[in-house]
Order: C-alpha cells, then structure tokens, then sequence
C-alpha cells in the first residue's frame, strides 16, 4: 500500500468515526441550517465579485487581475479570522494505529491533507470565479484566468495550512497569538511604511506572475505551501506524540478550599468545583485565560477608538462582549462533566445544584466587563441604562438560552488533552447555530426596538425582560434539568463513548 492509499483510507476511517459520533444524528440536523447560512454566504460573495469587478473594469491605473490580487492581504486575513470563529481543529485519531505497522507520520499527514481539500476552503471560489469571467477573461484570455483561479486556490490552501499552525501553537500555549501578529505586520509593512500604492504594486505583482504562468512565481507559492506542510507535519507530530505519551509532567498546587462557598449549600459545592477545575484543569484554564483576554480587548476598543462609535457597531461589540464568557463556557455546559457523569448520577438532585452553580457562576463572570466598559459611559459611547439591560439582557435571556445546551450536549471535553482526544464537542453544528443566535438576535432586537421607540424605552424593554428571567431562573434551570433527565441513559451512553 503506497502513501496515497493509506491517507485515503484514514480519511475513510475519519469519514466513518464522525458517522459514529454521539453528536452525528444531532449535527446532521443541525447541518441543514448551517447550509442555509453558507448559502446566504455564497449570494455575499458573488454579490462582492460583481462589485469588485465594476470598480477593476472602470479603473484605468490597474489590470482587473492586479486589482484583486493587491486585496489579497486583507481577504487572507479576514479567511484566517473567520476560520476562528467557523472552523475548529479538531482531535486527531491516533491512538488505534500507533500500534499498526505504517509510518509514523501518516496519520498526521492525512490528517493535514483532509484539512487541505476540505469544501470550505473553496467557498471562495464563488468570489473568484463570477469576478474572473466578469473581469478577467476578456482581457487576458482563458488560460490566464485559469491562472489567475489557481494563483487564488494556491494562496488559500496556504492560508489553511498557516491557520492549521497557529491554531494548534495557540492550542499549546495562548501566547503564541504574537506570532499571527508579527507575520501580518510584516505582511501589510509595505502600506504603513511607505504608502498604498507601493502596498497596491507589490501584491499585484504576483497576480501579473500566476495570471501568465510565470514559473519563478508558482514555483515560489508551491515552495510555500510545502514549506507550511512540513512545518506543520513536525509540529503535529511533535503535539500529539507529547500529548499521547503524557511527557509534560503534572505540577501540584496549592489551591484554595473556598470555605466562604459552603454557605451556599450544596450549589455552593458545585461552585467550588467550577473553581478548582479552571484552576487546575489544562483545558478549562486556557479557554477562562482566553475569554478574559477577549473581553478585555474589545473592551479597550469600545471604549479608546472611535472604529466603533456608530450605534449597530457599539451594540454588537457591547453585547458580544458580555456574551464571551457565556459563548465559550455555557455552550459546552455538562461537556467536562461527561468526565465524571457516572458519579454525579448517583444522586440526581445533584443534576440541578451542578446547573444552578454555572448559572450562578457566569452570571458573576458578567461584571468583569460591566467594569471594563465603565470608560464608554465617561466618554459618552454608552450610558448607565445601556450597560446595566445589556448585562441583565445576558443574564437573563441569553444565558437562558445557552443553559438548554445541556440538553443537547452530549461529547465529553477532555479537561487537558487536545490534540488526541476521543471525543471532541467542537464538531457540535447545534451548538455552532445556538452561539449565533446568541451574537446576532440579540442586536437584532435591539437595532429593530430602537427604530420603534426611542433609546430610553428599547433598552428598558431589554432590561426588563433580562431581570424576568433572571428573577424565574429556578424554572427554566429545573425544566432543562426535567429534560435532562429524560435523556440521561442516552446522554450518559454518549459521554461514556467520547471519554
């Protein structure tokens, strides 16, 4: 069996683990909307292709191949964003072959090449395509814009790979953020230090070098793009066998016991044990470290640039801000617990003390950016009744809403492996869907009260109905937890199986 065949038949043995993932059924209805949504996508992509190729073919200082090709910094860095918020790496299957005899690197090299023709890697297509047949085929010919269209293909599947690396440094060590930040400050350095057009030129030159064929051009993309193969070959390799062999060593801390929270009873136990698994727990820690890192962020840029100062652009970032810690913990609500489902079943009551204790808990995390936004109210961007109905907006309906996940979630999320995990909950379209309505209807509602009423009364309305939920949190935590209930032989089946 050569190279070629054996990746394909781990990608086949990929193919049929997600048909057997605990979450397949869900995803799979899940998947119908999300399809809904990438076609919405597709109508925005070729609506930006006939815009850009008005504007190329009425432009007299650039060819209409030139033109897109000097925007290739920015859609590059808008796909590497947007696969952050789209796209996951997830845990790769290695463990069933370490024994078998193959090379060592194939797994991870048909994991890296699955990643490489995945479809969403030429949704692009439907920009370059409608813009090419519009701009640039009938000025330089079809096998120059056949050119062109590869040029593009090459650049983004680099741009998958560059993705791939970060993504998993990051996954390691959150530090390692400062390395996209260098690579795009170099990348966009000819605009700041000299001026656009310099910055305009020099991408548009290799435009004018993939459109007619040039081979010093190709030859430099393909040098590229196996360069980030192989570097990314080394560290998933590295990654994986590290984690697979347990070669980081555990290190003891001492850790509080929190005595305070025994007032609480029983929740405040589970309170506890919220605690001491951020503090202890690999995962649990980086993705807390991670959204306090964001809020505090957009934090700063709501409230000392003015990039944000119109009115949907101020709501969506205010209440994507407090929606953070909720996006990125609640979704996932009862994934780590899936650990340990076994013993927390002996009692069932122990169900509902667990969720009222994560209620609890992410609706305290909420005043860490009530705090950091407090600069906005000085400098006039927001007022007192904007941030305190947004926060109870959160608390209230949007923490509602992201609480019924546990459900629906039923892949347990290790609490310190990555990369070689069972299970992995970031395959979950559902909760993908549930995470967007959470972005955008609530600036949605937001935007369409303020067209009927004045601000004053939007943002009371969003107050009111926050502190409603709020106030009858008991009924909604003990209707999830009813439903929980009900589905717990098969919830407790799935955790077992994605451990």
């Amino acid at each position: 069996m050569n190279r070629i065949e054996l990746i394909r038949m781990l990608r086949g043995h990929i193919k049929l683990a997600e048909k057997r993932s605990a979450a397949y059924e869900q995803n799979r209805t899940a998947k119908v909307v999300m399809y809904v949504m990438s076609g919405f996508m597709i109508v925005y992509l070729i609506f930006l292709a006939i815009l850009f190729a008005m504007i190329a073919n009425d432009s007299a200082s650039t060819t209409p191949y030139e033109f897109l090709y000097s925007l290739a910094p920015f859609i590059l860095c808008v796909d590497f964003l947007f696969r952050f918020m789209a796209q996951q790496t997830p845990a790769q299957l290695i463990k069933p072959y370490i024994l078998q005899p193959i090379p060592k690197h194939a797994c991870v090299e048909s994991f890296i090449v699955t990643a490489m023709i995945n479809p969403n890697n030429f949704l692009w297509m439907f920009m370059f395509i409608p813009y090419a047949i519009m701009s640039v085929v009938f000025s330089v010919g079809f096998w120059s814009t056949i050119g062109f269209l590869c040029g593009w293909m090459l650049l983004i599947i680099m741009n998958s790979l560059w993705y791939m690396l970060v993504r998993t440094l990051i996954n390691d060590r959150i530090w390692w953020w400062v390395l996209p930040v260098i690579v795009y400050a170099a990348v966009f350095a000819p605009w700041y230090l000299s001026k656009f057009s310099t910055f305009a030129d020099f991408y548009g030159s290799i435009g004018e070098g993939v459109t007619f064929w040039n081979p010093i051009t190709f030859l430099l993309l393909i040098a590229i793009l196996l360069a980030l193969f192989f570097i990314n070959r080394s560290v998933q390799f590295h990654y994986v066998y590290a984690e697979l062999a347990a070669i980081e060593k555990t290190k003891l801390h001492n850790v509080s016991q929190f005595r305070y929270l025994e007032r609480f009873g029983e929740v405040g136990e589970y309170l506890k044990l919220e605690v001491k698994s951020i503090m202890r727990n690999k995962n649990m820690r980086k993705q807390f470290i991670f959204s306090v890192a964001i809020v505090t962020v957009f934090s700063l840029l709501l409230s000392f640039t003015d990039i944000y100062d119109d009115s949907y652009n101020s709501n969506f970032l205010a209440f994507y801000n407090f929606a953070i810690f909720g996006l990125m913990g609640l979704s996932r609500v009862m994934c780590a617990e899936g650990n340990y489902i076994d013993g927390l079943m002996v009692h069932k009551e122990n169900i509902i003390s667990l969720l009222k204790a994560k209620y609890y808990f992410y609706v305290v995390m909420l005043v860490l950016p009530f705090l950091l936004m407090i600069p906005t109210i000085v400098q006039e961007k927001c007022t007192w009744l904007m941030l305190t109905s947004i926060f109870f907006f959160t608390a209230g309906a949007e923490y509602c809403l992201l609480m019924h996940m546990a459900i629906w979630n039923k892949q347990t999320v290790p609490l310190n492996e990555k990369f070689v995990s069972k299970g992995s909950v970031e395959t979950n379209y559902f909760q993908i869907i549930i995470n967007l309505a959470v972005l955008f209807v609530p600036v949605i509602t937001v935007m369409v009260l303020l067209s009927m009423f004045n601000a004053t009364t939007a943002y009371l309305i969003l107050l009111v109905l926050g502190l409603i939920l709020m106030a009858t949190n008991s009924l909604w935590i003990r209707f999830i937890y009813r439903h929980f209930m009900r589905h717990r032989y098969d919830n407790m089946e799935s955790f077992r199986a994605t451990r």
